[in-house]
């Protein structure tokens, strides 16, 4: 409600302009991710409400960003519309849902030596094509990363909802910090782009520019962003990055299946359920973890740590490792081999 009142005067100018310029039924298509394996790719979209957002910078002030972020929330995702979806030769035409979300993968070999790999998107009736690069790994690659955001990456005290909140609005994708460390830490583990990573949040699709310019602007390797689709709006931005989680274990579960020769080293934090998410991993997938660490951000409990325990019944799981700060799991990696160590 508070957020409601105090974006009014925002909202009703913006709407009014809008139709002044004769804008408000402008859409766009947001390619979100396209990603797979040798024979399958997987791709999702979404269908917004076309606005123009300025661009970050670490010199904008708190009122630009908080600006910036009330035009992410109060634009409106569109459903029941129709996208044509190219790829290859082939073409599939889709409606959006209800959070403007479009979906669907496309089954196709392909030589990457040899053909440019781009899934192109356009709204119908045709408009503007927009096209995205294919992020695609055998399916029996040795190595992939799968990590979380929010307080794993990012500084995002997501166990504190004001301090969070206000991080959100207050802050934009160059004056967010992450992690010290993170970004040579995850360059290490990807060896330069040889092995892939995937970012799994619960962070809503709303905070997907913010979050793909910070990495890019941090240099901290790309990946797919796998986000939660929930609807966030102004009524309830506080909301993104919490609730359920267990869209986080169905997205790891479907890389397990994409990548079934594929082993994972996972990422995540001590806020929420990453441990116990990670263990679950482990005891269905024996063998397919390389390694586990936890940035304790909030202390884990004797208690807790003996459940997780007790959860992984494979005598041969790797442990899980709870870290105070990245160098403690770059050491740790480099000790089990799993990144270069020095000479």
């Amino acid at each position: 409600m508070f957020t409601r009142i105090i974006s009014f005067p925002f909202r009703y100018t913006f709407s009014k302009i809008k139709r002044r310029i004769g804008k408000l039924d402008t859409v766009k298509v947001e390619p979100l991710y396209a990603f797979g394996n040798e024979k399958k790719i997987l791709f999702k979209a979404r269908v917004v409400e076309s606005y123009k957002q300025s661009k970050p910078a670490p010199g904008k002030t708190y009122l630009h960003n908080i600006l910036a972020a009330l035009r992410r929330y109060a634009g409106s995702s569109l459903p029941e519309a129709q996208v044509k979806v190219t790829y290859h030769g082939q073409t599939k035409t889709l409606e959006s849902d209800l959070e403007g979300i479009i979906s669907c993968s496309f089954e196709n070999s392909f030589d990457k030596k040899q053909d440019e790999d781009r899934i192109c998107f356009s709204i119908i009736p045709e408009r503007e094509k927009i096209c995205i690069d294919v992020f695609r790994y055998p399916s029996d690659h040795p190595l992939g990363i799968i990590s979380d955001i929010d307080d794993t990456v990012l500084i995002s005290h997501a166990t504190r909802v004001g301090k969070k909140f206000w991080l959100s609005v207050s802050k934009n994708a160059y004056t967010r910090r992450p992690f010290p460390g993170v970004s040579n830490f995850y360059k290490a583990l990807t060896e330069g782009g040889k092995n892939p990573v995937f970012y799994v949040s619960s962070s809503d699709w709303n905070l997907f520019d913010m979050i793909r310019d910070f990495m890019n602007y941090r240099k901290i390797p790309a990946g797919p962003l796998l986000l939660k689709d929930l609807h966030v709006d102004l009524r309830n931005i506080w909301k993104s990055g919490g609730g359920n989680h267990d869209h986080k274990l169905e997205k790891v579960e479907m890389l397990m299946d994409l990548y079934p020769g594929m082993k994972f080293i996972l990422i995540g934090d001590s806020g929420q359920h990453d441990p116990e998410l990670y263990a679950e991993v482990m005891e269905k997938h024996p063998g397919r973890v390389k390694a586990v660490y936890i940035r304790e951000i909030k202390t884990v409990s004797g208690q807790r740590r003996r459940l997780l325990e007790a959860k992984v019944k494979d005598p041969d799981a790797p442990d899980i490792v709870f870290v105070e700060n990245t160098q403690q799991a770059i050491d740790h990696a480099k000790t089990h081999s799993l990144i270069p160590g020095t000479e």
